[in-house]
């Protein structure tokens, strides 16, 4: 039997470097290539020596695909092309491929010119990485190959996020990235058809979460911030350039102006203004408000977010700033933080997902002392508060998304094992379904049932429907008969007359005997009277006749009576029908074997 086999090389129970290998049909897809943020040694790319020891992954991938432009998603992709070295194509969206180099070089830039690390890509490699990038437009079926073919679908995240269906033959994957089936102040939700894939990949970062109103928490947002400014503190807002950044800007635009506050609002520049400038150039990614009031003012041009300059952080009075990145691993948001740490008056609002071992992680597990770099101790004072405005799903988009999309099997990644185990059992009782969830390095292998398309002719289902019975079932599986006939590689099944009229063939009668012999004292026609009442007794609804050339007919069967040469008692029935009347012929020789009731007459 068929089988896909997936193998998480990242995201396997843990959050953070996606990447993912599917075999299907004889095809090696990479799903993702991301980095790890919570480490700093060759732990933060995938492990690609599982696919090969040595030598270029060219001849073992036919594919890579890039969900989105998150960093733990496609940050290992130039050390994956460039320094182990794949030339094969590349396939991700037009506002990923436009926003995923900028983010590669603010991230190369902080890990290398910074930071002095060696072993990294460098400036000129991710402009060699991105020239193998094919673009993809959404719902647009993509042929890889001859055999493998892909499309992607809306799945909300973040700007450019899409779930790739990827299909080779009859066997089918879906591949959710990151999604979010909640539509937002700038997105919309995800999206998929019910293409009933043989496996659905999902992300599972909030497992075991069902998120309260998202008004409850907006208003909850704004409440902490105002209060922080009105009592003369500083809030800090850590997050990634693009998504959750614009979302909460459009919240305190609109909160500063209704509220005619005057507090600065800063945003951390130059990868921002960027950002608001691709939300711009792909408007058509963002939800219907936001495309609507385009015409008339730009939701992305700001009157009261003004950029920062980092002598800002040293200025008195309340301010609220949002820097880069989300996590405090690393750059400005990292600078602000350790300035701002000291003051209890000040907040630090985390506004999404922190992986382990980041800054971020630490201080939401109530850690109040940090070891910082050079041995040095942070003493954290200021208030600490974390509000999810994740782009993410939550448990119950993860269902609503699986009854979209009506999967044979379910395979989760990106999220925590333990709550990873929480909804398998969810879904394996809610959908009756297998549920699997690989670490890294583990291969699940799930065999597969590959249906085969046929056609069937309208004339075959009107004369089913004529027979009665119930109304086709999407869901549920029916007999036909008919005959199959294959022609330049596809098939269809049509009556048997029409096939004979299409093929000019002659039609053949098939018409199978069987022998019974029976005790019986009687003459030959008064058996052949006895077994006429016997089965008109038994076989209610049938056209039973006694005809006279001295035999019985139930339908197209025909039965014949004579006796042994050897003994007159001994009586042999001879059954003849056609294929139509199969299960009825042998219901009858089985019937007769039996003999004849003793008080027929």
């Amino acid at each position: 039997m068929p089988e896909i086999k997936v193998t998480p090389l990242g995201a396997g129970q843990d959050v953070g470097r996606s990447c993912i290998l599917v075999s299907i049909g004889g095809k090696n897809i990479m799903l993702d290539c991301g980095m790890h943020m919570g480490f700093n040694d060759d732990r933060r790319f995938p492990d690609f020596s599982y696919i090969t020891q040595n030598g270029r992954l060219t001849e073992f991938l036919d594919c890579v695909i890039i969900s989105h432009f998150h960093l733990d998603h496609c940050g290992a992709l130039p050390y994956m092309s460039e320094m182990v070295g794949y030339d094969g194509p590349i396939y991700m969206t037009h506002p990923t491929k436009a926003i995923c180099p900028i983010l590669l070089e603010d991230f190369r830039k902080i890990t290398v010119d910074k930071k002095g690390e060696t072993n990294f890509f460098t400036s000129q490699m991710i402009k060699d990485c991105m020239k193998k990038v094919i673009p993809l437009n959404l719902h647009q079926t993509v042929q890889v190959d001859d055999e493998l073919e892909i499309k992607a679908y809306y799945a909300g995240h973040v700007l450019g996020a899409a779930m790739v269906h990827i299909k080779v033959g009859s066997e089918s994957v879906v591949y959710t990235g990151d999604y979010n089936m909640t539509p937002d102040r700038h997105l919309g939700a995800a999206w998929i058809d019910k293409c009933r894939p043989d496996i659905l990949i999902s992300e599972s970062t909030y497992a075991t979460t069902i998120r309260d109103s998202k008004r409850c928490r907006e208003r909850d947002f704004l409440k902490k911030v105002h209060e922080t400014v009105e009592r003369g503190g500083k809030v800090l807002i850590p997050v990634f350039a693009l998504g959750r950044a614009q979302e909460l800007c459009i919240l305190l635009e609109t909160f500063w102006e209704r509220m005619n506050l005057k507090a600065p609002i800063y945003f951390s520049t130059g990868l921002t203004e960027k950002a608001n400038h691709y939300y711009k150039l792909f408007i058509t990614w963002t939800n219907q408000k936001i495309r609507k009031t385009f015409v008339q003012r730009n939701m992305f041009e700001f009157k009261h977010i003004k950029a920062f300059d980092r002598s800002y952080a040293d200025n008195p009075g309340p301010m609220v700033v949002f820097a880069t990145p989300g996590m405090l691993h690393a750059g400005q948001s990292l600078q602000i933080f350790k300035k701002w740490a000291g003051n209890d008056k000040n907040m630090v609002i985390m506004p999404g997902y922190c992986v382990q071992g980041t800054i971020g992680h630490k201080i939401l597990n109530g850690q109040r002392k940090l070891e910082m770099e050079g041995r040095a101790t942070l003493d954290v004072k200021l208030q600490v508060e974390y509000m999810s405005f994740s782009a993410h799903a939550d448990a119950k988009g993860i269902m609503q998304l699986i009854r979209m999309a009506e999967p044979r099997n379910m395979l989760l990644v990106h999220g925590e094992a333990a709550k990873m185990e929480f909804l398998k059992g969810k879904i394996e009782q809610e959908f009756s379904i297998n549920c699997y969830m690989p670490a890294n390095g583990e291969t699940v292998a799930m065999t597969t049932n590959p249906s085969v398309p046929v056609d069937i002719s309208l004339n075959l289902l009107k004369r089913e429907m004529a027979l009665g019975g119930p109304l086709p079932d999407p869901k549920k599986p029916r007999t036909m008969h008919g005959t199959l006939i294959m022609k330049e590689n596809s098939l269809r099944l049509v009556s048997p007359e029409q096939a004979l009229k299409e093929l000019g063939l002659n039609e053949h009668q098939l018409r199978f005997t069987c022998r019974v012999q029976l005790q019986d004292p009687h003459s030959d026609p008064d058996t052949l009277h006895r077994i006429y009442t016997h089965l008109k007794s038994v076989l209610k609804g049938y056209t039973i006749q006694h005809l006279p050339d001295g035999t019985v007919m139930v339908e197209s069967i025909v039965i014949k009576v004579s006796s042994s040469a050897e003994d007159t008692n001994t009586k042999v029935l001879l059954l003849s029908w056609s294929y139509q009347d199969e299960d009825l012929g042998s219901f009858l020789s089985t019937l007769l074997k039996k003999g004849l009731p003793s008080g027929l007459c």
